[in-house]
């Protein structure tokens, strides 16, 4: 595999069978991506050099997948000037929603885009999406999917 682009980061372990479908998906499009699990709580120094050094390594997009208290991808977006994704996991405890609200209501200039609970591969297309908007073979796998979708 070439230089990864997308950087997905996960939360924990329990996280990789949901984020399976990003990774399907990132692999359809051909796009270069990498896989690490840590944790902002558990790994906090682990993320923060991940997080601050994904730039330098070439990647363009990071998708950020957790659950519960969900704070990966701000986190993340904190210490990277690339987009962030975040996928809210659904939990046991309130179905996703915690998940979900902890990653949409972010401070005021540390934006963080982000899909629907479990939504791994719409994070992937949009990672596609973001790549697309400067790079015109990924711009064009996009919109053969979307053709292939309205078939």
């Amino acid at each position: 595999m070439s230089q990864p682009l997308v950087g997905i980061i996960l939360g924990s372990k329990s996280d990789l069978e949901v984020m399976q479908g990003a990774v399907k998906q990132l692999e359809a499009f051909d796009v270069p991506h990498e896989l690490l699990i840590a944790s902002a709580h558990r790994n906090p120094d682990k993320v923060h050099a991940w997080a601050a050094g994904a730039a330098g390594q070439g990647m363009k997009v990071i998708i950020a997948a957790a659950g519960k208290a969900a704070h990966l991808a701000g986190v993340v977006a904190a210490f990277t000037p690339l987009p962030v994704i975040a996928v809210p996991m659904k939990t046991s405890d309130l179905g996703g929603l915690d998940s979900l609200l902890s990653m949409v209501q972010m401070p005021t200039g540390v934006p963080v885009a982000t899909v629907a609970i479990n939504g791994a591969a719409n994070a992937a297309i949009l990672a596609t999406q973001i790549l697309g908007a400067a790079d015109e073979g990924f711009r064009k796998k996009i919109e053969d999917f979307k053709a292939q979708m309205a078939e």
